[in-house]
C-alpha cells in the first residue's frame, strides 16, 4: 500500500520504484514486516486542485514493538486500518486498532487484495462494525498491488483526516517516534512536532533526561533526505545534533527548547524494558571479541535491546541479552549471523520471575542460574498475559484443548461472525515462548492468529530444572518450569541429548535434577576397544587382568575427561516437546 501511493503522488518515478520501499532491512523484506519505523513526505493535489502535505508513517505491527506502534500512533491524526480480504480482521489488526481508538484518531478502514478470487470483502466489512465498531461503510475497497481504488483512498484522507494542530509561535513541543545511530552523525532521533518551531542552531533538551545539544541539521523524507531549515507543528523529520548515545534519543521522549521549555512532557513516556532474556555465545570461542563488537554496533541501532558479559562452564565467555519479545530476539540473532558472519549457539530464552525471600526483599531473575537457595525463597511469581486467538470455528475445540495444557484461563469467547471465533484467554507468558505459536498454527491448519498484551505476574509452584553431565550441572540446559511439567520435560530432555551427544572413550551419565532429586537418567556408553583380541587361549586370569586394566584407565578417564557437546545439543532445550 505504502508503494503504491509513493507511487500514485509522483514521490518516487517508475524507475526509482522496488517493492517495499520503505522497508529497507532485507529481514524485513524478506519476511514481509516493518521491523524499524519509516516516514515520508509526500506532496498530493487533490481532485478540487488544492495541495496538500501527508507525513505518511508506516510502523511496525507485532505485539513486541506495540510501545512504538503506540507513541507512532499518538504523533499521527488519523490511521489507515488495512485488511485482508481473503483472511479477516486478525488478532493483531485488532490490537492496533484499539490502540489507534484509544488515541481518539480519525480511522479509515481499508479493505486490500480485493482481486484475489477467495476475496469476501462483504464478511470483512461485517467484522469490522462487529468487532471494532465502524460503520462497514465507510470501508474502502482496494488492490494495493494493481492500484484499485488507491486514488479514492488518497480523497479519502483528505476528507476523513483532520489537519494538525499547534501553534508555530508557541513552546516547541516535539515527540521522538523512533531514533537510529548514523556513524558521521551520531544518534539520530525522528520525531513530530505539535506546538512551536525547531530551526536549524536551536538548542534542544531532551526533557527525560535533561540533556541538551545544538541542532546541526534538520532534515525530513520525501522519500529522499531533503534539508530543512526548520521543522513546524504537523511536521516530521530528523534532527542531527552529535549525539553519541541512542539511549539519549528515546522513544516517547519529548523534544523541547532549551531557552523557552515546553511546560510539561507529552504523556505516555515509557522506558523500554526488556521481557525476554536469553545467552548469546559464539561457537568459536575466538569469535568472543567480534561478538562483542557486533552486539556493540547493533546495541547503537536498538535502545532497546541490552546485553551484559556472562561465563558458562560449558559455553565459556558469552552475554545475557534482554528482548522485547520472541520476534525481537530472532531478528537480532539473524541480524548477527548475516552481518557480522557469526555462528552462534543461543540458550533456551526465560521471562522475568519475581522472587520473594524470607527476608521480605524481591528479586528479579532473568536466568535459572541467578535463582537463590530453596530456603531463602518464600514464593516465585511469574508474568502473565492476556493473550487473545481469532480461528475459524471448525479449530475451536483443538485451540482450547492446546490453551488448556498450556495452562491458560479462559476470559471469554464469542462468535464475531458464523465462521470467526474470538478466545481470550489468560497464560503464563513462559508457556508460550517455545512452541506455542507453532502448535497454534499447526492444530489450526494456518488459520489462527494470536496477539497478547502483558497483564501482571502471579504466584506459580515453579522449580529450577537442571541437566547435570556426570554429575556436573549445565547452566545453559538450566530452565525454570512449572511443577507439573518438570519430570515429563526433563525425561524428554535426557532422551533428546542421549541421541545426539556422541558416544565418548568413557561413559557419559545424563541426569535431570530439580534440587537435589534426580527425575530422570540416561547414559551414554562407552567406547570400547577389544583389548583381549590378541589372547588365543591360555588363562582366564590373563583376560581378566586386561579387563581390570581397561576399567581403571576408563574409571580415570571420566574424573579427568570432559564431555564433548555438539552444538545441537544446546538447541534441543528449545525443540523438547515440539514432537
Amino acid at each position: 500500500m505504502a508503494d503504491r501511493i509513493l507511487e500514485m503522488t509522483g514521490a518516487l518515478s517508475k524507475r526509482e520504484m522496488s517493492s517495499q520501499v520503505l522497508d529497507s532491512m532485507d529481514l524485513e523484506q524478506e519476511r514481509g514486516i516493518t521491523i524499524k519505523a519509516a516516514t515520508v513526505r509526500i506532496f498530493y493535489k487533490s481532485s478540487r486542485g488544492e495541495e496538500f502535505v501527508f507525513n505518511l508513517i508506516d510502523t511496525p505491527g507485532h505485539v513486541d514493538f506495540s510501545y512504538e506502534v503506540s507513541r507512532s500512533l499518538q504523533a499521527c491524526e488519523g490511521a489507515l486500518l488495512l485488511i485482508d480480504a481473503t483472511q479477516g480482521i486478525q488478532a493483531q489488526t485488532m490490537a492496533n486498532a484499539y490502540l489507534a481508538l484509544e488515541q481518539d484518531l480519525a480511522i479509515i478502514p481499508v479493505i486490500n487484495k480485493i482481486d484475489l478470487p477467495a476475496a469476501d470483502p462483504e464478511r470483512v466489512m461485517k467484522q469490522v462494525e462487529d468487532i471494532i465498531g465502524i460503520d462497514g461503510g465507510e470501508c474502502l475497497l482496494v488492490s494495493a498491488k494493481q492500484g484499485e481504488g488507491v486514488d479514492s483512498l488518497l480523497e479519502a484522507i483528505v476528507e476523513r483526516i483532520p489537519p494538525p494542530s499547534g501553534e508555530p509561535q508557541g513552546s516547541a513541543q516535539g515527540l521522538v517516534i523512533d531514533s537510529w545511530y548514523d556513524s558521521y552523525q551520531g544518534a539520530i532521533p525522528l520525531f513530530r512536532m505539535f506546538e512551536g518551531t525547531i530551526r536549524k542552531g536551536d538548542i534542544v533538551r531532551f526533557m527525560s533526561t535533561g540533556k541538551e545539544y545544538q541542532v546541526l541539521n534538520l532534515s525530513t523524507f520525501t522519500p529522499h533526505e531533503v534539508k530543512m531549515k526548520e521543522l513546524g507543528p504537523g511536521e516530521v523529520g530528523i534532527l542531527s545534533a552529535s549525539i553519541r548515545e541512542v539511549s539519549d534519543t528515546r522513544v516517547g521522549d519529548t523534544i523541547t527548547l532549551a531557552k523557552k521549555p515546553a511546560c510539561e512532557a507529552i504523556k505516555g513516556f515509557q522506558e523500554p524494558k526488556a521481557m525476554v532474556y536469553s545467552g548469546l555465545y559464539a561457537a568459536d570461542s575466538a569469535e568472543y571479541e567480534d561478538l562483542r563488537t557486533a552486539l556493540e554496533k547493533l546495541r547503537l541501532n536498538d535502545s532497546a535491546f541490552t546485553y551484559e558479559p556472562e561465563t558458562s562452564v560449558a559455553l565459556g565467555f558469552g552475554f545475557r541479552c534482554g528482548f522485547l519479545g520472541l520476534l525481537h530476539m530472532e531478528i537480532i540473532r539473524e541480524r548477527l549471523e548475516r552481518e557480522y558472519d557469526l555462528t552462534l549457539i543461543i540458550t533456551a530464552p526465560t521471562v522475568i520471575f519475581r522472587v520473594l525471600l524470607s527476608d521480605a526483599t524481591v528479586e528479579e531473575i532473568d536466568s535459572p542460574a541467578k535463582l537463590p537457595e530453596l530456603s531463602r525463597i518464600e514464593t516465585i511469581e511469574e508474568p502473565f498475559i492476556l493473550g487473545t486467538i481469532l480461528v475459524p470455528s471448525e479449530y475451536v475445540g483443538a485451540v482450547l484443548k492446546l490453551t488448556q495444557e498450556k495452562r491458560g484461563i479462559q476470559r471469554s469467547m464469542e462468535y464475531i461472525d458464523t465462521t470467526t471465533v474470538q478466545i481470550v484467554y489468560e497464560l503464563p507468558f513462559s508457556e508460550i515462548l517455545f512452541d506455542f505459536y507453532d502448535k497454534l498454527k499447526s492444530v489450526s491448519r494456518g488459520y489462527a492468529s494470536f496477539d497478547y498484551e502483558h497483564l501482571d505476574y502471579r504466584s506459580a509452584e515453579v522449580v529450577k530444572l537442571d541437566v547435570l553431565l556426570n554429575g556436573q550441572p549445565i547452566d545453559p540446559f538450566s530452565t525454570i518450569i512449572h511443577k507439573e511439567k518438570a519430570y515429563y520435560h526433563g525425561r524428554a530432555l535426557v532422551q533428546k541429548m542421549k541421541e545426539i551427544i556422541p558416544r565418548q572413550m568413557f561413559e557419559v551419565i545424563i541426569q535431570a535434577a530439580v534440587g537435589n532429586r534426580v527425575i530422570a537418567r540416561e547414559t551414554i556408553r562407552a567406547l570400547r576397544k577389544d583389548v583381549t583380541a590378541k589372547c588365543y587361549g591360555g588363562d582366564i586370569t590373563r583376560k581378566r587382568k586386561l579387563l581390570e586394566k581397561q576399567r581403571e584407565g576408563k574409571k580415570r578417564m571420566k574424573n579427568i575427561g570432559t564431555v564433548e557437546v555438539p552444538q545441537e545439543a544446546f538447541m534441543a532445550v528449545l525443540d523438547v516437546g515440539k514432537e
